[in-house]
């Protein structure tokens, strides 16, 4: 459709039905990824769990999107990654729990952790994760499973696959933004070990701070997002980077919409470097 169609029908129905019922289309939203498939190994050496981010939008312009990346790296470090049957329809229940859904992440509690738990070979395999904030709901999710064990594609990357790779193309600048579940997980010293592995020089803008987006948020109040993001994206903006990267498909769509700079998983540019 041309963009001015659901652009006035999504203001229009946002008129009668209410900012907190209809999200507001944008014409700067990515379009829909692609599916989850299964992909199975003999001997994994981890479980995979990509997110349904990945699903819901399109990797930035050039990009190939963090569950590719993250399977072409294990994949240069001779690592054998396991995504697991019945991916299409997990999830790590932070779109219920967050709203209250109880009924809905209670049928996730119910379905998920057993799952996992035969893929992990009865929590033998970490469990890893590819957005900081499905990390950070699957280790909430699975507190009660037991010994399973959750770890961010970030810091599986870190002290997993870095080691094992060569850096070939290092970027000369990186603009990077942690995002609240990566902080809140511990995970700046493997965001930046991976990102120095990257790139020459990596800067944390002044004035950063959560972005806003939070999941639907920047959908049904993108002002919350622009106000959130003022003061980092000044500091972006006032200089050039060679790339710019976060840790979650939406914090990167809401800083792309502050600065007008393409964000991109910081897996997708260690892919890049190591090619």
């Amino acid at each position: 459709l041309p963009p001015a169609l659901p652009e006035a029908a999504t203001r229009a129905a946002r008129a009668v039905l209410g900012a907190d019922r209809v999200p507001q289309w944008q014409r700067d939203l990515p379009r829909g990824g692609r599916p989850r498939r299964p992909r199975p190994s003999d001997e994994p050496d981890a479980v995979f769990v990509p997110s349904c981010l990945g699903t819901l939008f399109a990797p930035a312009e050039g990009g190939s999107g963090v569950a590719a990346a993250l399977l072409t790296l294990a994949e240069r470090a001779g690592v054998r990654l396991l995504v697991p049957e019945g991916i299409g329809s997990m999830c790590c229940g932070t779109p219920w729990s967050s709203k209250g859904l109880t009924s809905g992440y209670e049928a996730v509690r119910d379905r998920v952790p057993p799952a996992l738990r035969a893929a992990s070979r009865d929590g033998a395999l970490p469990v890893v994760s590819d957005a900081a904030s499905c990390t950070e709901g699957f280790a909430k999710l699975l507190a009660g499973a037991g010994d399973l064990r959750v770890v961010d594609a970030v810091a599986y990357a870190a002290t997993e696959l870095l080691p094992r790779l060569t850096v070939r193309r290092r970027l000369g600048s990186l603009a990077l933004h942690p995002t609240c579940s990566s902080t809140r997980l511990g995970l700046d010293d493997a965001l930046l070990a991976v990102a120095r592995a990257v790139a020459d020089e990596v800067v944390v803008p002044d004035g950063w701070q959560c972005c806003g987006f939070a999941g639907d948020r920047g959908l049904l109040h993108p002002e919350l997002t622009a106000s959130a993001t003022r003061a980092e994206a000044a500091a972006v903006t006032a200089r050039p980077f060679d790339g710019y990267a976060s840790v979650n498909r939406t914090c990167e769509i809401g800083l792309a919409r502050a600065t007008g700079q393409p964000y991109r998983h910081l897996l997708e540019l260690l892919a890049d470097a190591t090619a």
